[in-house]
């Protein structure tokens, strides 16, 4: 059931990708980290969609982390990009080569490799006070500290910063999630006089704006290739000393685990140079699919 629903919000959270990335290239060139870029894409139908399949992906994600641990919901999020290839090669007609065979490969050996090393066990519902208070303080500082780090360097830089920073709200926002989910478990009646679903709101929020801000900011590939190996990392950092959602760590797994953690991070970065991701024109194939925004250009 939780790898059933995980895989769900994955292809869900790739159609969405999708969306919005469409419903962001006529953006201004300047409207970055300006309310202006969202009121441009409100005003975009495919957008639109695009928001609404994100809110059914992040129902989906909030069902897998109510039966499942952070450390086995999050790194099968991954294959998101494995969907956006697909889905951009059957949409536009366009061939799977071997970067994609490749890049689909590591992706599924990889993720199939740490979840059968690590075996996560269920760990703690819900965090401490201290946990909690550790784990804010260092994610709203690198997110921050990403974020200041896109005023300057290459669109591809910029692009890869907000991707990284939106990985790292949206690995906490899913730790929020998971101890909601638990919450709600004890009866509704009392889960609003905790924090946690107040603060799911706040960093999805802001976790969102920087997302749209990635999409906008550079080319597809570099967000998405820092979005799918950041955010499955934090995850499992959080999930194993926030949660103590127990990794094999004897006899060799706890590198063995980290060898398939590279190879999947690997296949992920693979796939986001994709030409199908990038939107980059391929000889003897049809032009660009998603290209730069408009007043941007696509290198």
């Amino acid at each position: 059931m939780v790898y059933a629903f995980a895989v769900s919000a994955a292809l869900v959270s790739a159609l969405a990708g999708i969306a919005q990335r469409l419903g962001l290239e006529t953006a201004p060139a300047g409207s970055a980290m300006r309310l202006r870029l969202l009121t441009h894409a409100l005003r975009r139908g495919v957008w639109l969609v695009g928001f609404a399949l994100l809110l059914g992906q992040f129902v989906l994600q909030a069902t897998a982390l109510r039966f499942g641990q952070l450390s086995v919901v999050q790194p099968v999020l991954t294959m998101d990009l494995l969907f956006v290839v697909v889905l951009l090669a059957a949409f536009f007609h366009r061939r799977i080569g071997w970067r994609e065979w490749s890049g689909a490969f590591a992706v599924v050996a990889g993720l199939g490799g740490f979840l059968a090393l690590a075996a996560p066990a269920v760990g703690r519902g819900i965090p401490g006070s201290a946990a909690w208070g550790a784990v804010t303080a260092v994610v709203g500082v690198a997110a921050a500290g990403l974020v200041v780090t896109t005023r300057w360097g290459p669109r591809w830089w910029r692009a890869s910063a907000f991707g990284a920073a939106s990985a790292v709200l949206f690995a906490y926002n899913a730790a929020l999630t998971k101890a909601t989910t638990t919450l709600v478990t004890q009866g509704w009646g009392h889960v609003f006089t905790h924090w946690e679903p107040y603060a799911i709101g706040l960093t999805g929020l802001v976790g969102f704006f920087l997302l749209q801000n990635a999409l906008h900011a550079g080319p597809i590939a570099a967000s998405r290739a820092t979005m799918v190996t950041v955010n499955p990392l934090v995850s499992i950092a959080i999930g194993a000393t926030v949660f103590h959602e127990r990794l094999r760590t004897g006899h060799g797994f706890a590198l063995a685990e980290a060898a398939a953690l590279a190879l999947l991070c690997l296949g992920g970065f693979v796939l986001a140079q994709s030409p199908l991701v990038t939107g980059v024109a391929v000889e003897g194939q049809p032009g660009e699919l998603l290209g730069a925004p408009a007043g941007l250009p696509t290198s």
